[in-house]
């Protein structure tokens, strides 16, 4: 007798095959979902010791950034502190001309030495400010410049070449190494 396929037997074996198949592949799925439901803690514990990490740092690098800010203004301050006593320091040898000056005047008589002494203090004074950086400004016959001039008054001048130039200094201006500290006051042709 010839063996015939049973085509129902076929058919059973074959859906055995695939629910072999399925079921493997089922078991496959329900593993790889267990190890990602065990992962994703493990890389959301990752990225929040991560961010634990950059707030530390922000947190560090501002509190160093404040100790800067606090450093170098005290250094500011003491700079400033210190420029202000080596000026001191220096106008001290003119304040002492000055005192010694004043003593002779009370008991001398001669007003032409006392004169050529206070001319000398005077000009020891300009020489020491002068070494620090303080230039008086030349003003008069310049034109004006109101960045370092204050016109006090215009004048009327008969010279059309005058007109719109210093004619008079009321009060003189002074720079301190190219900023000026106090404008000029000055009387200007018109």
């Amino acid at each position: 007798m010839n063996k015939q396929s049973n085509p129902l037997e076929n058919n059973e074996l074959k859906i055995s095959e695939e629910t072999t198949t399925l079921e493997s592949e089922l078991a496959e799925a329900a593993d790889e979902a267990a190890e990602e439901s065990q992962t994703e803690p493990n890389e959301l514990d990752k990225l929040k010791g991560e961010a634990a990490d950059w707030k530390d740092k922000y947190v560090r690098l501002y509190a160093e950034f404040e100790n800067y800010r606090s450093r170098t203004s005290r250094e500011k301050i003491a700079l400033i502190g210190t420029a202000t006593e080596e000026l001191m320091v220096d106008l001290l040898p003119v304040v002492d001309d000055f005192e010694r000056s004043l003593k002779a005047i009370e008991s001398s008589s001669d007003v032409l030495s006392l004169k050529e002494g206070v001319v000398l203090v005077f000009h020891k004074m300009i020489k020491t400010l002068n070494q620090r950086g303080l230039k008086s400004m030349e003003t008069v016959g310049k034109p004006f410049d109101p960045d370092l001039q204050e016109a006090i008054t215009q004048f009327p001048v008969e010279d059309p070449t005058q007109k719109g130039t210093v004619i008079d200094e009321v009060e003189k201006g002074y720079q301190l190494k190219e900023k000026t500290i106090r404008h000029a006051k000055v009387v200007i042709g018109a």
